[in-house]
């Protein structure tokens, strides 16, 4: 292996959990590129983030 190739083969080690539903995300092909920028485990998880948020979140009255 020259110096330029980089080893994106997973380690057994490689998972995260989705910041929506805590579920475990298993290292992916395609996103080798931007794994450290991954978050969430699905296009659903993603969209209903805001969702989550502003139901956990205390309400305030208005002034």
């Amino acid at each position: 292996m020259s110096k330029k190739q980089v080893n994106t083969k997973p380690k057994k080690s490689d998972f995260k959990l989705c910041l929506h539903c805590n579920k475990p995300m298993n290292w992916r092909k395609k996103w080798r590129n931007n794994w450290a920028s991954v978050k969430y485990c699905s296009e659903r998880c993603r969209r209903s983030k805001n969702l989550s948020d502003s139901l956990t979140r205390p309400l305030t009255k208005p002034e």
